[in-house]
């Protein structure tokens, strides 16, 4: 799969997730077989950039090629400005987010907001593509509601503005993240454009990968929600895509170690104190669905330091591990 001049790995995407795409998950994404990470979406008003959130989004230190940068807004001529100048920092990819459903994006007309008006859409997407030397790619929904699914409409004018690639949510705006994700808007835009398509929205498993595939006939998939604390789930679709290798869950010791390893390159790269706070949320979702969940992520949350917090996350897992040797051995 192509983008630009940037040939892909793989046909899989990590989804731009703001709060959880930043730097040291992308780089654990990639490493898990991801053959491409977009980054958190970053506001096209370039006053709001000196901000020390705003610096971390920008960092794409170490990152492998494509570096991917997503901007979000209404105006085309902040639009512009934001591309031109990640463009100039070393964005290889500009992506520009049509997708985005919360409503202090939607409010000023920007994220999916931008579906209501197509005028304002071939505006933003002939000036911003005319104005960088880079690709630049288009992320949306089916549409605003199910009234107005709108997004084979705004896949042709992308396709004539010059994006050269699309990743379209299988929801409208109205759908949130609630219900299940449809595919036949997906189907219908990848049958009317030439430029390839990432299919995204509730694919959680090898299988359901390939589903998504033969139902849409897109040419890559976007991994989002599904990726949180379960960053192997791309290798294990690009194996099974391969050729139809399931590969085995991951030890407890293997998703221990890449806990740590994760943990460790969120206080390196935050710093001790937001560090821990923000590792709160991944701890979580590496432990969701284990034995003793909930009493381990009360205690975890309490750590208020990078060494307890790694103490703590490790003796549940080591306990999980032994626990699991015993049942073996018992078996």
């Amino acid at each position: 799969m192509k983008i630009g001049p940037y040939q892909l790995p793989n046909n899989l995407s990590l989804a731009p997730m703001a709060g959880v795409t930043d730097l040291p998950f992308r780089l654990l994404c990639r490493r898990m077989g991801a053959g491409i990470a977009a980054g958190e979406m970053l506001t096209s008003d370039v006053r709001l950039w000196h901000t020390e959130k705003s610096r971390r989004r920008m960092d794409h230190s170490g990152e492998a090629e494509p570096r991917v940068v997503q901007i979000a807004g209404g105006d085309p001529q902040m639009m512009v400005e934001a591309a031109q100048r990640n463009a100039d920092a070393g964005a290889q990819i500009i992506d520009l987010n049509m997708g985005c459903p919360a409503k202090k994006v939607c409010n000023k007309a920007a994220g999916s907001a931008l579906m209501r008006d197509e005028t304002l859409v071939r505006q933003i997407l002939e000036a911003v593509v005319k104005a960088v030397p880079v690709p630049v790619t288009l992320k949306m929904r089916t549409g605003w509601d199910s009234t107005t699914r709108n997004a084979v409409s705004i896949a042709r004018m992308a396709e004539d503005a010059g994006i050269q690639a699309l990743a379209v949510h299988g929801r409208t705006r109205a759908c949130m993240y609630q219900g299940n994700a449809e595919y036949e808007t997906i189907r219908a835009v990848k049958q009317n454009v030439a430029i390839p398509v990432f299919a995204n929205g509730d694919i959680d498993s090898p299988h359901k990968a390939k589903f998504v595939l033969e139902q849409t006939g897109a040419d890559g998939l976007m991994i989002g929600r599904s990726a949180q604390g379960r960053p192997w789930i791309f290798r294990e679709i690009a194996s099974y895509l391969r050729d139809g290798t399931v590969c085995d869950e991951p030890s407890i010791a293997e998703v221990r170690d890449i806990m740590l390893a994760h943990l460790r390159d969120l206080h390196a790269f935050y710093g001790e104190d937001a560090g821990v706070r923000v590792a709160r949320k991944h701890i979580d979702w590496y432990a969701k669905g284990r034995a003793s969940a909930h009493a381990f992520r009360h205690a975890v949350m309490l750590a208020t330091d990078a060494r307890s917090q790694l103490e703590q996350a490790r003796a549940y897992f080591d306990a999980l591990a032994n626990a699991q040797e015993q049942l073996n051995d018992a078996a």
